[in-house]
């Protein structure tokens, strides 16, 4: 009896799952090309806070307006993160880190602009500053918003003029509102020494929406005068451009 060889078709992946795979490895690619400015940047952070970082030229200057800015710088650093800034897939970072290159509690950090700060009762390394006309956009309001003003442990550094529960207190832009701190609310995973601010959107009833969401912070560049759009800037670090 002769044998018979019987040959079985291979089986072709479902259609659902080559345009899943697919989507998948697109998704994978986009975040990569979106987070690599992010990735060139914590390279430059980490050499910063170690000190190895040799251009101080990089640094920018707290109190120091760049050219056509409406507000102060609000503290001296690294500019190290950006608005919109992507360190994992789905995260866009809401504001910018500023990083001092120095212990906790040494650097200050100001007002950029003349505003009402409140601090919540609960709140250890945050103050927000509300801003009744926005330079960019007059006639709606806006916030700034300010935190990581603690140690790792969440002892204050926020100036004793702004205890907790401190609800529209005026200041002045220029004014010392604390020091940069490196809180992160687990003591055992502490931040880089660091100032985040962020300009948050207000809610078209006097108060301010959560930074958290990126929808309801606006890009710092036009109020500091330098590209801190992450978009924008790529993957460098910006520094206040010299006046013409």
């Amino acid at each position: 009896m002769k044998n018979i060889n019987i040959s079985h078709p291979r089986k072709s992946a479902p259609l659902w799952l080559i345009l899943l795979l697919g989507l998948l490895a697109g998704g994978l690619a986009y975040y990569l090309l979106q987070g690599r400015p992010a990735v060139d940047r914590t390279a430059a952070v980490v050499r910063w806070i170690r000190g190895t970082q040799k251009d101080r030229g990089l640094a920018i200057a707290a109190l120091e307006r760049c050219p056509d800015a409406p507000f102060l710088l609000p503290t001296s650093g690294l500019a190290g993160y950006l608005w919109d800034d992507s360190f994992r897939p789905g995260h866009r970072h809401q504001g910018i880190d500023i990083f001092a290159g120095t212990e906790p509690g040494i650097t200050p950090v100001y007002a950029a602009a003349d505003g009402f700060l409140t601090r919540q009762a609960d709140w250890k390394s945050s103050i927000i500053l509300r801003i009744p006309s926005d330079p960019v956009m007059p006639g709606r309001q806006i916030w700034l918003y300010y935190t990581h003003m603690a140690d790792k442990e969440g002892v204050s550094f926020i100036d004793p003029g702004f205890p907790p529960g401190s609800f529209e207190i005026p200041v002045k832009a220029g004014q010392l509102l604390g020091y940069q701190g490196n809180y992160s609310g687990n003591p055992a995973n502490p931040v880089g020494v660091h100032l985040h601010f962020s300009v948050v959107r207000d809610d078209g009833s006097g108060h301010y929406l959560n930074e958290l969401e990126i929808q309801n912070t606006l890009d710092p560049s036009p109020y500091l005068g330098m590209d801190l759009n992450s978009k924008t800037a790529g993957p460098s670090i910006p520094v206040c451009p010299i006046a013409p």
